[in-house]
């Protein structure tokens, strides 16, 4: 077996202190690593990402909005629960994840707000067990989708990935500035490096935009657990491609631009298009994803990729060897470990692309 189907294959060791805690102020004051597939690397910062591409590339990002998925809640026995949303699978039913799990038995009723309140501002139900997470479905007491989504700005918590410790980021930070489309539990984290300015600069430069969307979800950070990484399955993701980004996609492959995704997120909502597009041109595409991409793949749309640094054995450390090849992505990862940059999803970020040109001189 090759050995970059290997779990074991995709780890290295990172100093704990290099995990970011925070973001960069501004945004784009973060660090970029421009890659040439080949053999070159430049360290820059993401202010001067118009310098790494060229008129009639075009951008695409993901606009999905991170919800307030964490909630704390009480049995009727007064005990506390906490419960973090994944996805909405049909109206006022929920899959979560559940603490502690043992607590969540079919037919469980939870409530949210203070025991000690007279009113009880949200309930819920246990009406099944997901095998495939080990988490809840949860039946909401709510009289309309409206009146949920207005209590969960109230009662709910954006939730941070488990590495960041730190108390001193605000829920604002975890959302890219082109979040729209609510229904994500984590960010899609390239995206945070862009500001309003950054995004009018590469406008100015030629260099286009267009969305997609991806509700990031369980999907993208379950543990890869099998040695053979091919035996993985991935958790499907809610995915849209509208007609309008197909047709931008098609006119910059017309024209000899290149597809540049903006995070790994984006990159599953290009392929999964194509892959759903069964063997056709692209096609406007709205459902779910499980595609995994690892060394071997056969690229479809995406020509370039710009992406933050992942966690050891991670199906995102693996997507994005498909673009490096396994090997030189460990070298650059060890680079940026002795470069200091930062990791994970307050991280620094790599522009990686075939052929790493800029207008000016380095």
């Amino acid at each position: 077996m090759s050995e970059d189907l290997l779990l074991s294959n995709y780890s290295y060791q990172l100093p704990s202190e290099l995990i970011a805690q925070s973001p960069a102020v501004p945004r784009d004051s973060s660090r970029l690593l421009v890659v040439n597939s080949r053999t070159s690397i430049f360290h820059t910062t993401f202010c001067n990402l118009p310098d790494w591409l060229l008129p009639g590339d075009l951008l695409i990002l993901n606009n999905t909005r991170v919800i307030p998925a964490r909630l704390y809640g009480y049995k009727k026995t007064g005990a506390t629960v906490e419960i973090l949303l994944l996805e909405e699978t049909k109206a006022n039913c929920w899959l979560a994840l559940v603490k502690p799990g043992k607590r969540f038995k079919l037919g469980t009723e939870i409530f949210f707000g203070s025991p000690t309140e007279a009113e009880i501002s949200l309930k819920a139900k246990v009406i099944a067990k997901d095998e495939a997470t080990g988490g809840r479905i949860l039946q909401f007491d709510v009289p309309s989708q409206e009146y949920f989504w207005e209590l969960l700005k109230s009662i709910g918590e954006v939730p941070l990935p488990p590495y960041i410790t730190s108390h001193d980021s605000q829920p604002e930070q975890y959302q890219t500035v082109f979040a729209d489309k609510m229904g994500a539990v984590a960010a899609p984290t390239a995206g945070l490096h862009f500001t309003e300015q950054l995004l009018h600069r590469l406008q100015q430069k030629g260099i286009q935009q267009a969305y997609i969307t991806l509700h990031v979800g369980v999907g993208t950070f379950r543990p890869v657990e099998t040695e053979n990484i091919t035996e993985h399955s991935m958790h499907q993701e809610w995915i849209e491609i509208t007609p309008e980004t197909v047709a931008k996609i098609v006119k910059t492959k017309a024209q000899g631009g290149r597809v540049i995704a903006v995070g790994t997120t984006a990159v599953r909502t290009l392929e999964g298009a194509a892959k759903a597009s069964e063997g056709k041109s692209l096609q406007p595409f709205r459902g779910k994803t499980d595609l995994f991409i690892y060394p071997g793949y056969q690229w479809q749309i995406v020509d370039g990729l710009i992406t933050n640094f992942h966690l050891p054995g991670s199906s995102l450390l693996m997507l994005v060897s498909a673009f490096t090849g396994r090997k030189r992505l460990l070298n650059l990862y060890h680079n940026a470990i002795a470069e200091r940059y930062r990791f994970y999803s307050f991280g620094d970020a790599m522009l990686i692309l075939p052929e790493a040109k800029s207008v000016i001189n380095h």
